[in-house]
């Protein structure tokens, strides 16, 4: 059958323009991370409240948590979340983790930026998540992003666009772009120098995208301080305002359990983050939704009936 944008968003088109309205595509990232972020996620997915996750494969929740993502496939989109900076790697690094654990963002971006990662070695691990990702759900992903966007460093994106490209030469998923630079210092936010640095870190990256003539987004927001004092609805309003034709808004719901604090320093405002996405009363309608069947194929960004 084919996978089809749900027609309400995806063929409205703009009064002024006469071209399409934009595309809000509200993803919610770190599933798998833990029991409780899990569960968040799920529960905003069966309430219509997302548009997408991205699937930390490497955590010790998958693929147990498989089956709650295709109850709702129909109506999400499904990604790898690539993950080189948190835990064990799926094998053997005796490059980038000698000792049989990740380096932290820390770790890894100046050698990523010196050049001093192996290739051969990170898209051996890039495939062993994807493998992870396609067993778990028997699917391709429908988008790839990265845990703490390390997938736009240098080095990295180039070893994770080869794979892509060879990998799904005829449906490639779509490649998140994090453009948080110009926004950062064009307009008000609470994370500037987050969304700079990220920036900063990623120039070139789109441009890489669009050579290898894989789908991306042309704007994104969502960067936060993850501040307990600064209402998340606030942030959520701010990363809504002005998108793009196709804009990602990335966002970290969950419930906040021993595991989450065992493993990460985000976590009472992971709650904060649940509650705004649950009860904010025109968000459904406000966001962009896949329409497949749970089984349909991954989403054809191509298709101007797929890509939103």
């Amino acid at each position: 059958m084919m996978v089809v944008a749900e027609p309400t968003r995806a063929l409205a088109t703009d009064a002024k323009s006469g071209g399409p309205r934009s595309t809000i595509i509200l993803c919610a990232d770190d599933y798998a991370l833990s029991e409780g972020v899990s569960s968040a996620i799920a529960e905003l997915a069966a309430a219509r409240r997302l548009s997408a996750t991205s699937v930390l494969v490497t955590a010790a929740q998958w693929p147990a948590g498989a089956a709650r993502l295709l109850a709702n496939r129909g109506h999400l989109a499904l990604g790898l979340h690539l993950n080189l900076t948190l835990g064990r790697p799926l094998g053997a690094m005796p490059r980038l983790a000698p000792s049989g654990a990740f380096p932290g963002l820390a770790s890894l971006a100046p050698r990523a930026l010196l050049g001093r990662v192996d290739a051969s070695e990170l898209k051996a691990e890039i495939g062993r998540q994807l493998d992870r990702f396609e067993q778990g759900l028997r699917f391709p992903p429908d988008h790839i992003d990265g845990h703490q966007h390390v997938h736009v460093l240098p080095g990295v994106r180039q070893a994770l666009l080869e794979v892509v490209i060879k990998r799904y030469p005829s449906r490639p998923p779509l490649i998140r772009v994090p453009r948080g630079l110009r926004r950062a210092i064009a307009g008000p936010g609470q994370a500037r120098a987050k969304a700079a640095m990220v920036g900063l870190l990623g120039l070139g990256f789109a441009k890489s995208v669009r050579e290898a003539s894989l789908p991306a987004n042309d704007s994104f927001a969502g960067f936060s301080r993850f501040d307990l004092r600064t209402p998340y609805a606030r942030e959520l309003q701010e990363a809504l305002r002005e998108p793009g034709r196709r804009h990602i808004v990335m966002c970290h719901p969950g419930h906040p359990d021993a595991e989450l604090a065992r493993l990460d320093p985000v976590v009472t405002r992971r709650g904060m983050e649940y509650e705004v996405l649950m009860r904010e009363p025109d968000l459904p309608e406000r966001i962009w939704r896949p329409s497949r069947d749970a089984d349909g194929p991954a989403l054809d960004w191509s298709d101007p009936r797929d890509r939103g």
